[in-house]
């Protein structure tokens, strides 16, 4: 089901994924707080910033162990678009918890922020996963 404001299934899924211990109204406060800190900051529509923070936070591939033989493969693979914006909520949503503010609203508006801009530790996740599979596109034949 989308959420209650915005409409959004993107929206409402971060929510969730926000949420510790069934606690649906805190997150909900928090995230919704954190877009309009990002909207006094930037000056834009927190929801594009959002969804531009998902979008740069994204990775195109991945790498997955395969087992050849007796030998363990790095070996890159496509990820699916629901994993996709499953990987960015979760790196958001750590690289959030791991900065330093005062209340997780301001963290996460900061993180969004960093990640719409292409920088943060969440879009440095990403190219250190991109960075990964193209060290081993050697192996990209076992797939």
């Amino acid at each position: 089901m989308p959420d209650p404001i915005y409409g959004d299934s993107m929206v409402a899924k971060f929510i969730n994924n926000l949420m510790r211990r069934g606690k649906k109204g805190l997150s909900e406060r928090i995230f919704y707080t954190s877009l309009e800190i990002v909207k006094q900051r930037t000056k834009k529509d927190g929801l594009d910033i959002f969804r531009k923070a998902v979008e740069n936070v994204a990775p195109v591939v991945e790498v997955r162990s395969k087992r050849v033989g007796g030998a363990t493969y790095q070996v890159p693979v496509e990820v699916r678009s629901d994993r996709r914006t499953a990987l960015a909520h979760r790196w958001i949503i750590h690289y959030s918890k791991n900065r330093s503010g005062k209340t997780m609203a301001d963290k996460l508006a900061a993180e969004l922020i960093a990640a719409a801009g292409g920088d943060g530790g969440a879009v440095k996740k990403r190219e250190e996963t991109h960075r990964m599979a193209d060290a081993n596109k050697a192996f990209a034949h076992f797939r």
